[in-house]
């Protein structure tokens, strides 16, 4: 912890040794620059109301500030003698204000990438030991090549900050903050070099970018890699300094070091985020690897506020308010949507819903395009609740103390930095100013609208060659920007250059032709309250004398709307944001009991006519006829399905739903990357494939790569979080690609770019996995020996799992060439396929993929969509299950996912074979091939109670799902959707109206930086058929 600074030249004396050391040279001494060759400076503020922090005040308080330190505050002071006294009477004096969070950036175009920061790169140095990805910098200091841009730090001193924590703008490891001064840039400016976070963002490039990753899902797989090897760092070091003989000296990694050095001490991690899952997806990576978790906010916090509180983390809070959505037409806001509506309206309630939720907070200007509306929208927060002392300690002790600066900064104390804000009354007050701050006792004046104001109607009387006239002077205009006329009973002259200073200094001038002067007049003055006075210039260089009272204030044009009072939101946060979500989550019955209904069990009792079934405790209990629960039975629901269909949840065994992030393909090889850590549990396409009867989804990685991601399996649980979507002890997969995506020509020639290359890259993937888990045998880990332990590998490690049966292969296919060859690879390689995908060709090769143990995940009919597949036949499905193939039939489609019933019916059309054959295309079929059979996929007793309620045949195009439940719980109601969508419309026109009456038009007035709203499942469209990227 940083220690109380005795005095300003010791300050300065541990600072230059500081610097000296760490750069090996001493830079000559400016004796403009250090305090030991300046006149030692000592003032005392007296008079002003003194808030020396949250809470406390002290009324007509004094200040002694001597050589840059505060020497005594109170009610009054000792006042020095050498001491230069400012009056400061019916001013407020605060603690200076903190900037939590200040990015650098230079000029330089933005990082490119779909999602990316679209920060700017700073200006790194490359040495043959920096990291070998270039967007892993961790031993990057943000002060290197660093200077306070004098716009920026004008700007916030407006604003009443003094002091920033700095942090680099770009990367994923972005490198070291710091801690500095926001005044005049200089070396002493600097309070500490080695800040307290490595800065963390999830930036990517774009499609084409030959440089990893260029997916969100790359870019979490490329953190979580680089932690685990910052602790082997760590370790291989430890033990080649203890067993140098028996170790090839590891290679230096100066990134990997600094990085292994923060973690040691520690050190915070702190987290770019652009919404609220991706705070969690932060969070996800922090409890992995036991960080000290810190979040740069994004505004959406209150959507996830339990969830965010449970990270147990610190954030740093940017009050970005969106801009009002433009509803002025009608036609235009049918483009809105209702959850832009929505956060428009909650948004500036987020940080008290956090401070309720005591999830601990700092506010930044950070993510503000004019930094200015900072106190605007800080105001606003007030107005709707937020608390004063909470706001005062958000910018001033709290930043203090996580910042580790609370013995120096935070609070008005003997000791202490004098940085200090001065302002003409009330902070919080809309009508005060900012007059000056002073940093590290240096005063520094604050440019403002001027106190007076010279809007009004105005006598004026001036006098020119012993000439007096008598004349109206109106003003009007905003004012800071002036105009006006001079006006009499005979005539009307308009004013020209008329401006009001910052010190109340009034100017303007007139053509004087119309009063008999040949050229301009040039008129200047002051105002005081409401009298004015000055001189002038006549056009030939004479004199004049005026003065002015003001006889009627300026009253505002009629049509300018008077400011209405803020108040809090009224509307309760749903789950997930948007038009359909929950309010409150579904609850579970501890019975339910269907009945009367035909039950298609897709098990052993087959198609059930006018029966019944017993879920308890969100398992199947019992599937029968005349089953009965008693009428005491509490928390019961009894549901009267007379002349419905119940099935088993439909299951899509080739999904891309609700990911945020789908393809890395920068590389032939990905095994490293997940789709659990980019799951998008809010993408509307889950309800909308609830509505369609489906539970269950096998959530693939993209078809961009011979070897790609590891899949999750989902259960479309509408409303959870995303890890709560993960369906719990569903055997782990992976994704392989064959054919024409992966080996199509890239613009930077990536391999491979033939089938014979996609084979050998497979071959190769695996001969490394084998000789990857020899090796950790062979070191049992490298743990407690003489030996470096083993580089834990990401991808390889999925690729063993391969190996030993543990993880799924499921393979994007369409000719029977390219089949045979991955059929003929797992043998050698002694693995398990778990699906062909899309598999068009299947028919011709169906015995070998029988052979294999391989089950068939494909179309219904396509064909002839591309090239490839041009051999595809709608009869490949029915064909392949007569050879014994375990056959499903999926969607590779959000849109298609939402009525996989209709495409199984096809399976009988084309067989032909049963309806109840054809469905178990999607439902029990697919469950076998993902290993979860046990679980669902049929009605069975112990099974899950995952069932679907159909007001008809299951099969027909005419019959819609009713009533989607999932472990017991329902998640769509058709009835429900019913009643929600008139109360949503009701909503929509309330929030409307509330825009149109609020007074910011067409979007002008927000603050935030003009960030398209996310909208759940448009972070990436994809589908294998069109290849990578639509």
């Amino acid at each position: 912890m940083m220690k109380t600074r005795l005095s300003s030249t010791a300050y300065s004396l541990i600072f230059f040794c500081f610097f000296a050391t760490a750069k090996g040279q001493v830079k000559p001494v400016d004796p403009g620059q250090t305090i030991h060759h300046k006149t030692p400076k000592v003032f005392v503020l007296k008079g002003a109301t003194i808030v020396p922090e949250p809470g406390k005040v002290i009324e007509s308080g004094e200040i002694v500030i001597r050589d840059g330190l505060i020497e005594s505050i109170g009610k009054s002071a000792k006042i020095p003698a050498d001491a230069f006294e400012v009056n400061l009477s019916g001013k407020t004096i605060y603690s200076g204000f903190i900037e939590s969070y200040l990015e650098r950036s230079d000029k330089k175009p933005p990082v490119m990438g779909r999602r990316s920061q679209q920060n700017q790169e700073e200006k790194t140095t490359t040495t043959a030991t920096s990291h070998w990805n270039p967007k892993v910098k961790p031993d990057f200091s943000v002060l290197e090549q660093y200077e306070l841009p004098e716009k920026e730090g004008k700007t916030l001193r407006s604003l009443g900050f003094t002091s920033a924590h700095l942090v680099p703008g770009s990367g994923i490891f972005r490198g070291q903050s710091a801690l500095i001064h926001l005044g005049n840039w200089s070396p002493g400016s600097v309070i500490k070099e080695n800040g307290p976070v490595q800065a963390i963002g999830f930036e990517y490039g774009t499609w084409s970018d030959p440089t990893y990753p260029n997916s969100l899902l790359g870019a979490v797989a490329l953190t979580r890699q680089t932690f685990y090897d910052a602790k082997w760092y760590k370790e291989a070091w430890e033990t080649y300094g203890r067993f140098p003989e028996t170790n090839d000296q590891p290679e230096e990694d100066r990134g990997l070091a600094a990085l292994s050095a923060h973690l040691e001490n520690k050190g915070a991690i702190l987290f770019m985020t652009d919404e609220e899952l991706g705070s969690l997806r932060a969070g996800k990576i922090g409890k992995e690897f036991d960080l000290n978790v810190w979040l740069k906010g994004n505004g959406y916090e209150y959507r996830r506020l339990n969830d965010i509180k449970a990270l147990d983390s610190f954030v740093i809070l940017p009050i970005n308010f969106p801009k009002a959505p433009d509803v002025s037409t009608w036609e235009t806001a049918l483009q809105i949507t209702s959850e832009e509506l929505r956060h428009w309206d909650m948004a500036p309630d987020n940080a008290n819903k956090l401070a309720k939720a005591k999830i601990p907070f700092v506010l930044t200007t950070s993510e503000l395009e004019d930094k200015k509306t900072f106190r605007n929208n800080l105001l606003k927060m007030i107005e709707r609740g937020f608390s004063k002392d909470e706001a005062l300690a958000s910018v001033t002790t709290i930043p203090a103390k996580r910042l580790g600066l609370s013995e120096v900064l935070g609070t008005l104390k003997k000791g202490k930095i004098a940085n200090l804000v001065v302002i003409d009354g009330d902070y919080f007050d809309k009508n005060s100013r900012v007059e000056s701050v002073w940093i590290e006792g240096i005063k520094y004046p604050v440019i403002t609208e001027p106190k007076a104001d010279a809007r009004g109607t105005w006598t004026m009387q001036w006098r020119y060659d012993g000439e007096v006239r008598i004349d109206s002077l109106k003003i009007t205009g905003e004012r800071t920007k002036p105009q006006g006329k001079l006006t009499n009973h005979k005539l009307t002259v308009p004013l020209k250059s008329v401006t009001l200073s910052s010190n109340n200094m009034f100017n303007f001038a007139m053509q004087g032709d119309t009063l008999g002067m040949d050229g301009i007049i040039q008129f200047s003055g002051s105002i005081k309250e409401d009298y004015a006075e000055g001189q002038g210039r006549t056009p030939t260089g004479g004199t004049l004398s005026w003065f002015a009272r003001l006889v009627a204030p300026y009253e505002k044009e009629k049509e300018e709307k008077t400011e209405t009072q803020e108040k809090a939101s009224k509307l309760a946060v749903r789950y997930p944001e948007g038009a359909f979500g929950f309010e409150k989550m579904p609850s579970q019955p501890e019975l339910i009991l269907v009945k009367n209904a035909t039950i298609w069990t897709m098990g052993s009792q087959g198609i059930m006519e006018n029966s019944d079934l017993l879920i308890k405790d969100s398992k199947i209990w019992k599937v029968g006829k005349n089953l009965s629960i008693s009428p005491k039975a509490k928390n019961s629901v009894i549901i009267d399905a007379q002349g419905k269909h119940v099935t088993p949840g439909i299951i899509d065994c080739h999904s891309h739903t609700a990911g945020f992030s789908i393809n890395e393909g920068a590389q032939s090889v990905t095994a490293e990357v997940r789709i659990q850590d980019v799951i998008n549990s809010d993408d509307i396409n889950i309800y909308r494939q609830l509505a369609g009867g489906l539970t269950t989804a096998n959530v693939l990685h993209g078809s961009a790569n011979p070897i790609g991601g590891q899949n999750a399996v989902i259960k479309l649980r509408w409303g959870s979080a995303p890890d709560q979507l993960l369906f719990k002890g569903a055997p782990q997969g992976i994704k392989f690609a064959l054919g024409e995506n992966v080996k199509r020509e890239r613009s930077w020639g990536r391999y491979p770019e033939t089938r014979m290359g996609v084979e050998q890259v497979i071959r190769d993937a695996f001969t490394a996995a084998a000789e990857y888990k020899t090796k950790q045998a062979s070191r049992g880990g490298g743990k407690g020996g003489k030996l470096i332990p083993v580089r834990r590998d990401l991808e390889l490690d999925a690729l063993v799992e391969i190996l030993d049966d543990k993880r799924l292969v499921h393979s994007h296919s369409y000719r029977q060439d390219e089949i045979l060859m991955l059929a003929r690879v797992s043998q050698d390689f002694n693995f398990r396929i778990g699906t062909f995908q899309h598999v068009l060709e299947g028919y011709k090769v169906a015995e070998a993929i029988a052979e294999v143990g391989a089950g068939a995940s494909t179309f219904s009919d396509w064909w002839a969509y591309k090239y490839e597949v041009i051999d595809a036949i709608p009869y490949n499905g029915p064909l392949m299950e007569k050879v014994g193939v375990v056959v499903s039939y999926n969607s590779d489609s959000s849109e298609l996912a939402r009525r996989l019933n209709t495409e199984a019916a096809k399976a009988a059309k084309y067989g032909p074979m049963s309806k109840e054959d054809a469905f178990r295309f999607v439902t029990i079929n697919p469950a076998i091939q993902l290993g979860i059979d046990n679980r669902i996929g049929s009605l069975e007793t112990g099974k899950d109670a995952d069932f679907v309620i159909w007001n008809g045949d299951p099969m027909s195009m005419y019959s819609a799902c009713e009533q989607t439940w999932i472990e017991g719980k329902k998640y769509f109601d058709l009835t429900r959707d019913r009643e929600m969508r008139a109360k949503r419309k009701e909503e929509r026109n309330a929030l409307i109206q509330k825009v149109l009456s609020s007074g910011e038009n067409k979007m002008e007035k927000g603050s935030g930086k003009g960030r398209r709203m996310r909208r759940p499942g448009e972070a990436e469209s994809y589908s294998c058929v069109e290849g990578e990227l639509k």
